[in-house]
């Protein structure tokens, strides 16, 4: 297509130069006969001066045409001398003329003289005596001239022509050839010999590449994410509906206080194992065109939690803009900023602080409290999922664990130290703009 594109542009310049060129050529040569045409006739008048106006002792005839080249007429009161003789008919009727400079004569259709010529005509008075002289060349011969350098251009024009197709077709077919691998990497991902492309292609390219392995990493990790779920949710249901059926089939004890508490306990684990399975399932990970703007996600979560905990204060410290973006999904933030917020509201004391930022690059999440804090072998546990350090407070211990788990996914870390009043603080970091791109719309 770009060659069929390109070659009737290519032809058409060709063209328009081509005629262009014998436009100019023409004028060229023009100018430059007349110019010689003018210094013949001057040379002449000289020589008439020079004699006395005596044109019968000029050295004309052979001689002037096989020095110049060129026919010539003079007209003088003693007479007219023309040559050669058959140019008569055509420099005759230019000696009674009263037109002066160059003069053009086509077609005359004079036997044995050319079909065109080209005369410079000067009158002037000696003595009192007027005086004609013109000097012609003939146009044909240098007309056939000028059309063989024209023919060849135009051959010349036509082999530049091919020689430019060919050259624009070598140059597409090695511009592309990236191209054509990336086609042919494609069908074999579609007929299931690779199962990723080739990274290494031309700059372009990249990042089209880079996209297309990430969403189909993406689809793998969520089919084996899948697969993991259900897995863990059959063998974490199997054992709590095993324990209620055997309880609910023995006829012979009764539904007792006790067994009514042991089987509120079960469905309890299996509603936990059923709402940590469905939130799994929800993270979305780094996804292309997906962002979230932390400032009025944090300022929404504490507005909610500071009605959940009336008697406590959480407050917000940022230098991000209102409306600034990360590039993380925006259920997947909320799912950190709530379970992190909701974790520390139930153990501190008096307030929470959250902190967001970015350095280098990294988006920073940092939520501290006021309560008694965690001890340093215990942090190392603060994550796993159904951990809870504390029996007495609601809840099932999945809060960290997904937090962990949804982090891991956008390649970041998290880590837990003591905050500046004893209490815990928790520490996120995740590659920002440096891996996804800057998302910011100030």
């Amino acid at each position: 297509m770009l060659l069929i594109l390109l070659l009737p542009a290519g032809i058409g310049l060709m063209a328009l130069a081509w005629f262009i060129h014998g436009a100019l050529l023409e004028r060229m040569s023009t100018d430059f006969v007349e110019s010689r045409l003018k210094d013949e006739v001057a040379f002449l008048e000289h020589q008439i001066r020079q004699s006395g106006g005596r044109i019968d002792t000029l050295q004309t005839g052979d001689y002037f045409q096989e020095v110049f080249h060129h026919a010539f007429a003079i007209a003088s009161p003693s007479g007219q001398s023309i040559s050669p003789e058959t140019w008569t008919p055509l420099l005759r009727p230019l000696l009674s003329s009263e037109q002066e400079g160059a003069v053009r004569v086509r077609g005359a259709g004079v036997s044995a003289a050319p079909s065109e010529l080209l005369g410079y005509r000067r009158a002037f008075t000696i003595g009192g005596n007027p005086f004609v002289v013109i000097v012609a060349e003939d146009m044909e011969a240098l007309q056939q001239s000028q059309a063989e350098l024209h023919t060849w251009t135009a051959i010349v024009s036509v082999l530049l022509v091919i020689l430019m197709v060919g050259s624009i077709r070598v140059g597409i077919t090695l511009a592309l050839r990236p191209v054509v691998g990336l086609r042919a990497s494609l069908k074999k991902l579609q007929s299931g010999d690779i199962s990723r492309i080739n990274a290494d292609g031309p700059e372009e390219f990249r990042p089209l590449v880079q996209q297309l392995n990430q969403l189909l990493d993406s689809l793998d990790d969520r089919l084996e994410r899948s697969r993991d779920a259900l897995a863990n949710l059959s063998h974490s249901v199997k054992t709590p509906i095993a324990a209620v059926r055997q309880i609910l089939e023995d006829t012979s004890r009764p539904l007792d206080e006790n067994l009514r508490r042991e089987m509120a306990s079960r469905l309890d684990d299996i509603d936990a194992q059923l709402e940590s399975e469905m939130r799994r399932s929800r993270f979305a990970g780094p996804q292309v065109g997906q962002s979230a703007c932390p400032v009025k996600q944090a300022r929404d979560l504490l507005w909610m939690l500071g009605r959940l905990y009336p008697d406590k204060s959480f407050e917000l410290s940022t230098d991000l803009p209102e409306h600034h973006r990360w590039p993380v999904e925006e259920h997947d933030l909320n799912e950190i900023l709530g379970n992190l917020l909701d974790n520390a509201g139930k153990w501190s004391s008096r307030w929470v602080e959250l902190t967001l930022g970015e350095d280098q690059g990294q988006l920073k999440i940092i939520i501290s409290d006021d309560g008694a804090g965690v001890s340093e072998t215990a942090r190392s546990q603060l994550g796993k999922r159904g951990l809870r350090l504390d029996e007495q407070t609601p809840g099932h211990g999945l809060g960290l664990a997904i937090v962990h788990a949804i982090v891991e996914r956008y390649q970041g870390q998290v880590h837990y130290t003591s905050s500046k009043v004893g209490g815990l603080t928790a520490v996120v970091v995740i590659p920002g703009s440096d891996r996804f791109g800057d998302r910011s719309d100030n």
